[in-house]
């Protein structure tokens, strides 16, 4: 991570739980400038400051992805950007259709004109599985959003992008396993969709890293996707408490039984090395690749044998109650 030292990086919805993570990561672990935490709600902002103390590297800054002229302010002198605000939550995504393509797709656009007319380095863009072959809004506006940071790289000769698409983080904010966890501390019976029910986990260090090894070796156009496991919800809530009572309630609006992280059509544009599969546009050229094509055309799903591993995630659940419980 050395060439991000002494170096000005900016991360849109600093206050999740990513931003928490990976500030913390760099503050400790690489020497950089300055870390600008941009995001629209002062409160979070206060709260994550009185963790860090008094730190100079470290600046908040009110604002909304929205809106382009708030991030031509935030953005001066910056070299890297990491993209995570988004507007994340499937049911609300349904119900709010106007704010999740503001934030999705019109805050991307605001994001690459600054970025550009700023002369930053290098931006990458935190996406999500559902954007792969999507059935909700949240999802479609991220493959939207994907698709507008891997063609920013045709607008600028200078500032690359490029996108990291991952399943979901192990214990971050509003995701299934401290929400089981409420449930059953409060004695409720836990609602389940399908006992079939797949999902992709990944632990937030594995995330951050996996986002800074990207940008490190972007040069502008890839999606970098982690080699990730997936787990049967069922197995997840009986890995919680294996005598926790379940309510199977059906597939709700807008949710699939499994998930993907590259479809069919996307793997013929895809490579693979140890750790990760890179799709490669093929709207672009690219000067170099990395790893070795994909000889089949197979989907990257949750479902697949080769990648459902509960022993493996009930490592990841081990070492998430460790450090937050």
């Amino acid at each position: 991570m050395k060439f991000l030292k002494n170096q000005n990086i900016l991360i849109t919805g600093g206050t999740g739980t990513f931003g928490h993570e990976i500030v913390s990561y760099l503050l400790k672990s690489i020497k950089v400038k300055k870390l600008i935490i941009f995001s629209r709600d002062e409160n979070k902002q206060f709260e994550m400051s009185k963790k860090l103390g008094s730190n100079k590297r470290v600046r908040f800054f009110i604002g909304d992805v929205r809106d382009e002229s708030r991030l031509m302010t935030a953005l001066r002198g910056v070299d890297y950007v990491i993209h995570a605000a988004a507007m994340k939550h499937v049911p609300a995504s349904e119900y709010n259709p106007d704010e999740c393509i503001k934030t999705n797709i019109d805050g991307a656009k605001s994001v690459i004109t600054a970025s550009i007319e700023r002369k930053v380095k290098k931006v990458i863009a935190l996406s999500t599985d559902k954007a792969c072959n999507p059935i909700n809004l949240y999802g479609a506006t991220k493959l939207c959003a994907e698709k507008l940071f891997i063609n920013a790289n045709q607008l600028s000769n200078f500032t690359k992008f490029s996108v990291v698409r991952y399943g979901n983080v192990i214990g971050s904010r509003g995701s299934v396993i401290p929400y089981f966890k409420d449930l059953l501390n409060k004695k409720i019976v836990l609602p389940l969709t399908s006992k079939e029910m797949t999902r992709f986990f990944i632990p937030i260090q594995d995330a951050l890293r996996f986002v800074l090894e990207s940008l490190n070796m972007s040069n502008g156009g890839e999606i970098f996707i982690p080699k990730m496991n997936s787990i049967k919800i069922l197995d997840l809530i009986q890995l919680l408490d294996s005598k926790a009572k379940i309510k199977v309630i059906g597939i709700r609006p807008g949710e699939k039984l499994h998930e993907s992280l590259f479809s069919f059509d996307e793997a013929r544009s895809v490579y693979q090395n140890k750790s990760s599969f890179i799709i490669y546009s093929e709207n672009l050229v690219f000067k170099k690749k990395y790893g070795k094509k994909l000889n089949k055309k197979n989907a990257y799903v949750s479902s697949d044998l080769n990648f459902l591993n509960k022993k493996k995630i009930a490592s990841y659940l081990k070492q998430y109650f460790k450090k937050y419980n």
